[in-house]
């Protein structure tokens, strides 16, 4: 338009810009955002919703601590530990007694560092250094969400994690049940993204910077009767944690901020609960403060009527219900399966990589290639509207469900294994985005009929 910076000048079109009172230089907040109440802040301990929230679990050793097969989890971090324990065995024997800031450093020089026996933390590292074996913990085995609609198997572990952060709190190693909001964290690049979940989240499920995620209940473990004082929260053993307590998470302060703003409604920290995450799918919201939510935590409105509440908390509720029991709604039925005529053995659903058709030079969306015998056509693109996480729900079945070898460790985590072992169905990748269609197709159903943002 210009050609060139001489343009702008002789256009006049230079503008001067100053930063705000955030430092910012572009994407200016709306200032109104600050006046809405924050969904949590651990900073402030008044005119928050929730008492407590977490980041999803970050294991530094993701191929190690994640598997889509139960037995391959168990046998890679065996030899992961065994091979960690010899490691320390061997240092004592070479390094003998050094003082605590010599051995750290020794340690780091001296261990073995073959990617395909081990993958290297500072925190195990000063481990060797102090001489701390570590031992396999069957019941650190669980299931966990590692992206939108993918879950695996995982080692919960504070040893073999480099940080659980608060989860214990929030989804025990006892088992018991709750819910959590994941949302974008700040300094996210992507979109902003909410996704509930009842299983353990991983630090990157709705979140490339990593997810912050928001319970509905919080747990307090209390110390057995007659049994010794425990260093922490996380030396609790399994057989110590079985009198857990759980209160609301929510707060009496959350709780009152919204029911001041409708007196004659008779609110519950689980409609609350609901209304924001119904809230946080608005896309008036989104887009009305889209700078906002790119740099900091979610803040929310009471919206003007009371019947917007319970519009955008009904909406939350349905909005859980289809997330959360993705494995279980009904499959699509306006699509296609085409077997080329041909009965299909269980065999004939294994999985390697799922691809999109052609349509020139360009994709289409339309039409999947699930393998070698099976294509979907017939696959609604309004499908591809739900987005989560920077890219299409569907993408993600598309791009989880596959075989998939770690290039460092050389760890193998196949899909299929998920589909038999744990779902018994081996048809199970073709099923999954079969119910995401019907899930994205709902989702955006819902999200299309949420009222317009009132304030």
């Amino acid at each position: 338009m210009f050609g060139s910076i001489v343009g702008i000048s002789e256009a006049h079109a230079w503008q001067e810009i100053a930063p705000d009172a955030h430092g910012d230089w572009l994407k200016l907040r709306d200032a109104s955002f600050a006046t809405f109440i924050a969904l949590g802040d651990k900073r402030a301990a008044e005119h928050i919703i929730f008492e407590n929230y977490t980041r999803g679990v970050q294991t530094g050793r993701d191929p190690w601590c994640y598997n889509y097969s139960r037995s391959s989890l168990v046998t890679n971090v065996q030899c992961m530990l065994d091979f960690y324990n010899q490691q320390v065995v061997d240092f004592a024997d070479r390094c003998g007694e050094l003082s605590k800031d010599s051995a750290e450093g020794v340690a780091k020089e001296i261990i073995s560092k073959d990617p395909t026996r081990i993958k290297w933390t500072e925190d195990l590292i000063k481990d060797v250094s102090r001489g701390l074996q570590h031992d396999f913990n069957a019941n650190s085995i669980r299931v966990s969400i590692y992206r939108p609609f993918t879950k695996c198997w995982m080692y919960s572990n504070q040893h073999l994690n480099w940080s659980r952060y608060m989860m214990p709190k929030i989804l025990p190693d006892t088992g018991e049940e709750n819910l959590v909001i994941c949302v974008s964290g700040t300094g996210d690049k992507l979109a902003f993204s909410a996704l509930i979940s009842g299983v353990t989240p991983a630090l990157h499920m709705v979140d490339i910077e990593g997810s912050q995620c928001f319970p509905l209940y919080l747990y307090d473990s209390a110390e057995p009767v007659g049994m010794p004082p425990q260093s922490g929260l996380f030396d609790v053993t399994r057989a110590t944690q079985t009198e857990c307590t759980r209160r609301a998470a929510i707060t009496d302060a959350g709780l009152a901020h919204f029911k001041s703003a409708y007196p004659a409604e008779s609110i519950g920290k689980e409609d609350l609960f609901y209304y924001v995450y119904g809230l946080l799918h608005s896309s008036d919201y989104r887009e009305r403060y889209a700078d906002n939510l790119s740099k900091e935590l979610p803040r929310i409105p009471c919206v003007k009527t009371s019947v917007d509440f319970w519009a955008f908390s009904t909406a939350g509720r349905l909005l859980a219900e289809l997330h959360l029991n993705y494995e279980t709604v009904p499959m699509y039925t306006g699509a296609t399966i085409d077997t080329g005529g041909k009965k299909l053995t269980d065999a004939d659903y294994r999985v390697e990589k799922m691809r999109y058709g052609k349509s020139g030079k360009n994709k289409d969306l339309s039409t999947l290639h699930y393998n070698g015998k099976i294509t979907v056509t017939g696959i609604p693109l309004e499908a591809y509207d739900y987005v989560v996480n920077g890219k299409p729900a569907l993408d993600w079945v598309i791009e989880r469900q596959c075989v998939k070898t770690d290039k460092d460790s050389g760890i193998v985590n196949d899909a299929n294994d998920w589909a038999i072992d744990t779902m018994h169905n081996p048809r199970y990748p073709l099923d999954l985005f079969l119910r995401v269609i019907t899930v994205s197709l709902e989702t955006m159903k819902i999200v299309r009929s949420l009222p317009a943002l009132e304030i």
